[in-house]
């Protein structure tokens, strides 16, 4: 029956409430028609007065006080502040009494009449949906079956004995019997027009409600809230849509390898998202290869293999498509039933959004169309904010790159003449003051080391953009400016012609050169300093060897030990998760360190 009458979400879950000025303008509506129909019957009335009615005075009169009604209900609705909805079903009463009322002097099947069924079953329709619509043609069939029996009852000698008690002329004709078959076909008819136009109504204000959904949505996204909260705001809003215990959202960089798991998940104090990196091993797992956009999959009763709906971009459902690519999802996150979409980022950011164990789903079909048209909606809303906080911080690296040229140009210039001033005003003092000579050294090297320190501030808080073809030519200029600036004899060897990195991962390798260096300058004491790129194994292999004290630990230390016991560099550390690769550390105190990173090669992205 699904494909019949609109389900849960449809009916009652999903439904978008109206606003008050809403509400006013349908009745206003409403109550328009109802003068139009009701002046145009008692047009049809007066051209032909005696085809297919009992008798047309009584109907006249009819006519005029339902007219009137109607007036006075159109004035009402022009000058109250709001319509009630006691109003609305008083209103609603008197339209569903008048057409069978008129039944007893018209035809309900061939006359113009029985428009006013069809105005009443639009009215709900309008005014509420399908179950309402329906409702109110099952009171107009009940209503007009209870007619049927008082006329075959003897409706009309009660009424003449009643107004001759009244001392009031009797009514004068006999009111239409009304034919069983008939009443029959009419009822039908009815019952079959309500269904229809409920249906109609439902799939049009699920369609409004859908609308209603993602235009909330869309205008809950602000750029001060960041990536994150924007995502927990879309993700949990899609959660409480249909009642998922989680959703998660696995994101792949175009130009990286490294996925990225956003979950959303309940909590006592409402809805969390934690952010996490799929590991290497379980990427496709999140990131598969499927032929369908969207996916629904329940488990079979056996709890062998899934029961899979799929439809592709375009919505069409495709048919006897394995999915074993659901396998691998399974045995890394819990579920009997799920949903998943394609959610894609602009050009930069491709993956999938999944809703575990959805309480409140009804055809899968329609539910992941809907699904479909809410991912193409927001996704890019969600590239957006990730736009503006990538050129705000385009913007923060370049009034960083204004402040370092500031630096350069004003106070590490006035500290360079400085100290050169000194160390013309201590070779001259010679060994005639040595207690002189000396605090002037001693206040030289402080203005070196001054001057090194800032421009290594400066040389961080520079932006730049190196590639696969010039990283090389970077790191090599980074190490001899470090020779030069320090003293330190250093050397930079590379058995690579070429980087096999991402943009990304180039300049994460450029910045653990340098920060491997202000390590080396600042707490080593070395002489000499040798980095060195070579392909080791299939991967990419930075070594930075040093003469000086070493760590504080001897021997060699992967990266799980030093994460366990905090010793090395930790943003060293941290560079080298964000490239998935492994660091290693090997120490004699006293006699130097060796700095290794290992990063595994950049891997073609995968969308599914």
């Amino acid at each position: 029956m699904s494909w019949i009458i609109p389900t849960y979400r449809g009916l009652w879950r999903f439904r978008a409430p109206l606003s008050p000025g809403e509400i006013r303008r349908t009745e206003r509506w409403l109550a328009t028609a109802r003068v139009a129909l009701t002046i145009a019957a008692e047009f049809a009335l007066w051209i032909e007065p005696e085809r297919g009615f009992v008798y047309s005075r009584w109907l006249h009169w009819l006519l005029i006080v339902y007219l009137a009604h109607a007036v006075v209900v159109m004035l009402l609705l022009r000058f109250r502040p709001q319509s009630t909805r006691a109003f609305r079903l008083v209103v609603h009463a008197i339209d569903i009494i008048w057409p069978v009322l008129i039944s007893l002097f018209a035809s309900a099947q061939h006359g113009p009449f029985f428009l006013f069924f069809v105005f009443v079953m639009a009215a709900a329709a309008y005014r509420w949906g399908l179950w309402e619509t329906v409702g109110t043609a099952v009171i107009a069939v009940a209503l007009l079956e209870a007619e049927a029996y008082a006329v075959q009852a003897g409706l009309e000698h009660v009424v003449d004995r009643w107004l001759h008690m009244a001392h009031l002329p009797r009514l004068g004709v006999s009111v239409r019997e009304l034919d069983p078959q008939q009443l029959f076909m009419s009822s039908v008819y009815l019952v079959v027009l309500g269904f229809l136009l409920g249906y109609m109504s439902e799939n049009q204000k699920k369609v409004r409600a859908e609308r209603a959904v993602i235009t909330r949505v869309l205008s809950s996204t602000h750029v001060e809230a960041g990536l994150t909260g924007t995502m927990q705001q879309i993700l949990g809003e899609v959660m409480s849509i249909f009642g998922a215990t989680r959703v998660l959202s696995a994101s792949q960089e175009a130009n990286s390898y490294r996925v990225f798991l956003a979950e959303v998940s309940r909590v006592a104090g409402g809805e969390v998202l934690r952010w996490r990196e799929a590991l290497p091993e379980t990427e496709k797992a999140y990131i598969f290869d499927s032929p369908g956009d969207a996916i629904y999959a329940a488990r079979n009763g056996n709890g062998n293999g899934f029961r899979t709906v799929l439809l592709n971009h375009e919505g069409v459902r495709l048919r006897e498509v394995s999915s074993e690519y659901l396998d691998g999802l399974a045995r890394l996150e819990k579920f009997e039933t799920m949903v998943s979409v394609s959610l894609a980022f602009g050009a930069e950011w491709a993956g999938r959004v999944f809703l575990f164990d959805p309480a409140m789903m009804g055809d899968p079909e329609e539910e992941m169309r809907f699904l479909q048209e809410f991912a193409q909606q927001v996704g890019p809303a969600i590239y957006n904010v990730y736009l503006m906080r990538r050129l705000r911080e385009r913007a923060g690296a370049l009034e960083r790159a204004r402040f370092a040229r500031e630096l350069h140009d004003g106070a590490i210039q006035s500290l360079i003449a400085v100290e050169m001033q000194l160390d013309v005003l201590r070779r001259q003092s010679g060994t005639q003051a040595p207690v002189v000579n000396a605090e002037l050294g001693r206040i030289q090297r402080l203005l070196r080391e001054e001057v090194l320190k800032l421009r290594e501030l400066m040389q961080a808080m520079k932006s730049f953009e190196v590639d696969a073809d010039r990283v090389l030519g970077f790191i090599s200029d980074t190490v001899e400016r470090f020779r030069r600036e320090t003293g330190i004899a250093a050397e930079f060897v590379s058995e690579l012609e070429r980087v096999d990195l991402a943009q990304k991962g180039c300049r994460e390798l450029a910045r653990i050169v340098q920060e491997s260096l202000v390590n080396v300058r600042k707490h080593s004491g070395a002489h000499h300093v040798l980095v060195r790129l070579a392909q080791r194994a299939g991967n990419l292999q930075l070594t930075v060897e040093d003469d000086g004290k070493g760590f504080s630990f001897s021997g060699r230390l992967s990266h799980r030990e030093l994460e366990t016991s905090g010793k090395g560099p930790a943003v060293i550390r941290e560079r080298v998760r964000l490239l998935a690769g492994e660091l290693a550390i090997e120490s004699t105190p006293g006699h130097g360190a060796r700095l290794e990173v290992r990063i595994p090669p950049a891997r073609k992205a995968s969308h599914g």
